[in-house]
């Protein structure tokens, strides 16, 4: 019998104790010690086990021997709740589940077994494959989306989706899979009241959730004669307790019959969620349930490493150019001034639109900023608010009304302050950045209460409902965050160093020997600094006149064969003067560190290619030194093997390409090229630019492997580093 529906809150609704169950199956709660079942639910005849209806007061073993053979050997290895086994029951399989039920009883589940059960070695087959594709998965995007086709594979669903939870709990389905001629709901958004707060704790509870016919009637659980009312079972942990109704009709109104939901959890926090639909209804049977389980375990642990992989790649980087600035900064003579000087790399280490460097009453702007009045006003109400260092938002008007006037350009803030007594602050800025929003259905009507039974009703739409969300700047990253806490306490120091600087001048001056072999060092480190500075500036312009007379030639042929082969060269050049940039760039001449190096060797590429290239050609590198010569090898080897990608994997058109390198125990390098084309891309042949690369490899006694990328080609060259 259905209960009225608690008009107040969905919160408020008993979902753990529902007191009843699907009616597939059935549920026993019996007596740890004589096996005695106190109370029951279902209908034992459907599931062909022990005719006579549900034992209420009986001992177990009266009523199916094998059943209680199966629960006093659960009770003998003292095991975790859980799949016991299978009883074969009129010639069908019943599976088996215990639960410890807390002291008081065993929970007892018997569902209908699946006759044609795959076996273990196919099952572990099955999650092995599944396994292999989330691990080949190049980025989070494509993981995802794997996710979906194999969960729908598995699970014979007509529509699988990866659901992810937000930070202010609504959802978005960020991945799907589908049957044709369904609706999809890719990218769309659901408000957080459409899973409740104590939903969600029982999704991290129970990790995998099946609704065979969302049009069941529910069975009321029994007691049995002269039992003891002890309050209502808690059924969190089974996979028969009854569903809300309110989630069934919800399910109705978006036409599912069946649905299934699988866990996605990190640690103890609920990512998201694998949401399964059916429209006819469909069962989900135990070793189903568990490859899923499995499965959904790996996929966490994938999601886990694609995301520290990316934030470790970025705070490598961050690191690298912050050392690099800083190092810079540190040659200034004077702070403040270097520091303006130096704001334009500043504002690009932390990826903003505008800078604003505060000290005193004079403010300098730098790129897209609010105006001067308003940064001060910014600055004053941080310091008077005394914020915590670093303060960072991506909406800053909600925090800070005032910045309703100028949301345009300031509506994310990321500030430090240096010197609170003079009002020493940096403040970077982000423009407002429009962004719509795809609800499935009206997120402002996801429930309303019905005028004649003054009951909460789901809502019945899910079709499209867009919503421009505006006063929002894109997010702060944990590292540019973390790389703005480091610089406030870096700068401080310089700061103060500086400033003890000028104090141990002034000391030095009253000794005037001292003076004298101070001024003559200096001028002897100027005078190297100008003659390398003029080599380097002799080679780069050097470079730059080949690279010129290269194109001069290319405008001067017709011949497309010969102007491919001065593309090619001039390419080639590129790679070579890029790291002779980077060296001339730093006092590290020794080394080149490739990620950042491998980075400008990709705008390079794009720039050669066209803007569409720009989001298909991605490079990932761990943070790895190399000599300078073994640097060059590695840029005109990648600069070579994408240009072959580019030119034979999607036949002229636009592609992805992915550039990776690793490094492995042992200083062994592994450089990856990879594309997902039609697998044509040249292997092998007596092309210059491939004898180029074998030649290279071969003088850093490196490997070369052509793979199926399953689509596309994959390059792998493995190499040792060379000591620099």
């Amino acid at each position: 019998m259905e209960r009225p529906l608690d008009v107040t809150s969905c919160e408020r609704e008993p979902i753990r104790i529902p007191g009843a169950i699907q009616p597939h199956g059935v549920l026993l709660a019996v007596d740890p010690e004589q096996l005695v079942v106190r109370q029951a639910a279902g209908e034992p005849g459907s599931l062909g086990v022990a005719a006579g209806g549900l034992p209420l007061g009986r001992q177990l073993e009266e009523w199916s021997t094998p059943l209680a053979a199966l629960v006093r050997q659960f009770q003998a290895n003292r095991a975790p709740g859980g799949f016991q086994g299978s009883l074969s029951e009129a010639g069908r399989p019943v599976d088996v589940t215990v639960h410890g039920g807390k002291g008081r009883v065993l929970l007892i589940e018997l569902e209908p077994g699946d006759p044609e059960r795959a076996g273990a070695a196919a099952c572990l087959a099955e999650v092995e494959e599944a396994t292999g594709a989330f691990e080949r998965a190049h980025d989070n995007e494509e993981l995802l989306h794997q996710a979906a086709v194999l969960f729908r594979r598995i699970t014979g669903f007509d529509r699988v989706m990866v659901y992810r939870f937000l930070e202010d709990n609504s959802g978005q389905v960020v991945a799907e899979d589908q049957a044709p001629g369904l609706h999809s709901f890719l990218d769309h958004r659901f408000p957080a009241s459409d899973i409740p707060s104590q939903a969600r704790d029982l999704y991290v509870r129970n990790t995998v959730r099946v609704i065979p016919d969302v049009t069941y009637r529910p069975l009321p659980l029994e007691r049995a004669p002269g039992e003891p009312d002890d309050g209502p079972l808690d059924l969190s942990d089974c996979v028969l307790r009854s569903v809300s109704p309110i989630h069934l009709r919800y399910l109705e109104n978006m036409g599912v019959a069946a649905s299934a939901s699988i866990s996605i959890v990190a640690g103890d926090v609920l990512w998201g969620l694998i949401a399964c639909h059916h429209m006819t209804p469909r069962r989900l049977p135990y070793e189903v349930r568990a490859m899923c389980r499995v499965l959904a375990r790996v996929l966490s642990r994938q999601i886990g490493a694609q995301a520290d992989a990316a934030i470790h790649r970025q705070r490598i980087r961050l690191r690298a150019m912050e050392d690099d600035l800083l190092g810079r900064l540190a040659r200034e003579d004077g702070f403040e001034d270097g520091l303006e000087r130096h704001a334009t790399a500043f504002t690009q280490l932390i990826s903003a639109d505008g800078m604003a460097i505060c000290r005193g009453g004079r403010v300098e702007i730098h790129g897209d900023c609010p105006e001067p009045h308003q940064v001060e006003a910014i600055r004053d109400w941080l310091l008077a608010a005394e914020m915590v260092q670093p303060f960072a938002t991506e909406t800053l008007p909600e925090r800070f009304a005032a910045a309703s006037e100028f949301v345009a350009t300031g509506a994310g803030l990321l500030s430090i302050v240096l010197n609170r007594a003079d009002g020493l602050a940096i403040l970077w800025f982000r423009r407002e950045q429009l962004q719509v929003v795809k609800w499935g259905g009206n997120p402002h009507q996801a429930m309303t209460v019905d005028a004649a039974s003054g009951q909460l009703t789901p809502r019945a739409s899910f079709e499209l409902w867009q919503e421009t969300v505006r006063g929002r700047a894109r997010a702060w990253s944990r590292a540019e965050i973390e790389t703005a806490g480091r610089l406030r306490i870096r700068l401080v120091e310089l700061r103060q160093g500086k400033q003890l600087g000028i104090l141990n001048g002034q000391l030095h001056g009253m000794i005037q020997d001292k003076e004298k072999l101070l001024a003559e060092q200096a001028n002897l480190l100027t005078q190297k600094d100008l003659l390398l500075h003029e080599v380097n500036h002799r080679v780069q312009n050097s470079l730059q006149l080949v690279s010129s007379f290269l194109s001069l030639q290319m405008r001067g042929s017709q011949d497309p064969h010969v102007l491919a082969q001065l593309e090619e060269a001039r390419r080639r050049l590129h790679a070579v003067a890029l790291v002779h940039r980077r060296l001339y760039q730093t006092e590290q001449v020794q080394s080149v560190e490739m990620g950042r190096y491998l980075d400008e060797l990709r705008q390079d590429l794009v720039s050669s290619f066209g803007p569409e290239w720009a989001e298909q050609l991605q490079v990932r590198s761990d943070t790895i030194s190399v000599p300078t010569d073994q640097a060059v090898s590695l840029g005109l080897i990648v600069t070579e093997l994408v240009v072959n990608s580019a030119k034979y994997a999607y036949q002229g058109k636009v592609g992805p390409i992915i550039v990776q390198l690793r490094e492995l125990a042992g200083r062994a390098i592994t450089l990856t090229v990879a594309d997902r084309g039609v697998g044509e891309a040249v292997s092998s042949g007596t092309g210059f630019g491939l004898r180029m690369v074998q030649a290279l490899c071969a003088q850093w006694q490196g490997s070369i492997d052509h793979q199926d990328n399953r689509p596309g080609r994959r390059v792998v060259i493995t190499f040792r580093a060379a000591a620099a």
